[in-house]
């Protein structure tokens, strides 16, 4: 997309309503996060509990921004990483239903290494499609990894 070209706003709308619709659906299963959070014993570099309902609403913004990116792209790998948009997003609002709600922690460990993978996959073609939305998603990357890795530390630590 050049300069030229004048912003799509129905896609660009309907990306910002699946990441806000996946946001919800997450906020909902962790409505009672903060609570569980403090009750956890934490890995060593555990952030706040605060700075979670901080970083999230910015990294939806940028996945909904980074997925518009390349639906407007003429990339023959749209259609592919557009489907592990869709998939990550899914599996990003469920894995509060095992970790919050039901605390099946080792269940959420297998989840978000899984959505690990699949934001991999997402990003690389994300980057085939254009340049800009595959950096836009560094941030959910180095998140998705430290949620990774609270995930197993709590795991392991609260057996």
């Amino acid at each position: 997309m050049n300069s030229k070209k004048s912003i799509r706003w129905q896609p660009l709308l309907l990306f910002f309503a699946l990441s806000l619709l996946a946001w919800l659906v997450a906020a909902y299963f962790s409505r009672t996060a903060g609570t569980l959070y403090r009750t956890l014993i934490q890995p060593p570099f555990a952030p706040p509990g605060w700075s979670f309902p901080v970083v999230w609403p910015i990294l939806y913004i940028l996945l909904a921004i980074s997925a518009y990116l390349v639906f407007v792209s003429d990339s023959k790998y749209r259609k592919s990483a557009l489907i592990l948009y869709g998939v990550q997003l899914f599996m990003n609002a469920i894995w509060p239903l095992w970790f919050f709600r039901l605390q099946l922690y080792f269940v959420a460990v297998v989840w978000i290494a899984s959505l690990w993978f699949v934001i991999e996959g997402m990003i690389f073609l994300f980057f085939l499609c254009r340049r800009s939305a595959g950096f836009l998603q560094i941030p959910y990357f180095l998140w998705g990894s430290l949620a990774g890795y609270l995930t197993l530390g709590v795991w392991l630590l609260n057996r």
